[in-house]
């Protein structure tokens, strides 16, 4: 079933101007969101006493690469026909989008679990299920649910943040993880009823649009806020 990606346009995080393709371009990449397991990458990664910021940029690269680009574009092919933003696409060139950015991800990480941080490894592997098992709705859709969702992109990239610097684990970042796939839950939770609200736009009653924009309120909440505390942290740690 084709969604209207006309509507998708209209989103909040998508710009205003420039050609249909350019904002689809940008829709795709859903940046809030994006931007919100960088952040949890990122702050993952400063949980230790002495950083390399090289690997902090790394890990965000990584993410950005294999959540930004490559999950997102396996989410547009879906298993249940075409989702947001498929339809401008197309399915080939979603699939060389998807493979190539989780190649280039995964070409990166490899290095470091080589030549660093082989404990890596194990987080790698997690979210390489997650991203097709999720995005593809493999398993009858068994791990397409609110909870992988917190777990695969709210607790594990802090977690890998945190291994790319030491190679190692900790109960602080454990309990930091898990702090994060709670707003990653808060996420998912609001943006479910948004989505089915926003396909329906046209024919909201009045008690609906306030429920709307209520849930957008939420998303820019979490997803700004937790961008924010990741910068400031970064701020924190650079100045100190």
């Amino acid at each position: 079933m084709k969604t209207d990606t006309a509507g998708r346009q209209a989103e909040w995080f998508v710009p205003g101007f420039g050609p249909a393709r350019f904002r689809s371009v940008v829709g795709l990449l859903f940046l809030p969101y994006t931007g919100m397991v960088l952040s949890f990458s990122v702050i993952g990664s400063i949980t230790v006493a002495s950083i390399d910021w090289t690997r902090v940029i790394a890990i965000a690269v990584i993410y950005f690469l294999g959540l930004g680009i490559g999950a997102h574009a396996l989410d547009a092919l879906g298993s249940k026909g075409v989702k947001p933003w498929g339809a401008v696409f197309g399915r080939r060139g979603l699939w060389l989008v998807a493979v190539t950015s989780l190649t280039a991800a995964y070409a990166i990480a490899i290095y470091y679990m080589i030549e660093y941080v082989p404990l890596l490894w194990s987080a790698a592997l997690a979210e390489g299920f997650f991203v097709f098992a999720y995005n593809l709705e493999w398993f009858e859709g068994r791990f397409h649910t609110d909870g992988w969702f917190a777990f695969s992109w709210g607790f594990l990239p802090v977690m890998a943040g945190h291994i790319m610097q030491r190679n190692g684990v900790s109960v602080q970042a454990f309990a930091l993880g898990l702090s994060m796939a709670l707003l990653s839950l808060v996420e998912i939770k609001a943006s479910r009823p948004y989505k089915e609200l926003k396909r329906r736009i046209d024919s909201l009653s009045d008690e609906e649009r306030s429920m709307l924009a209520a849930y957008e309120a939420i998303l820019k909440g979490v997803s700004l806020g937790v961008i924010s505390l990741s910068g400031g942290l970064l701020i924190w740690r650079l100045s100190a």
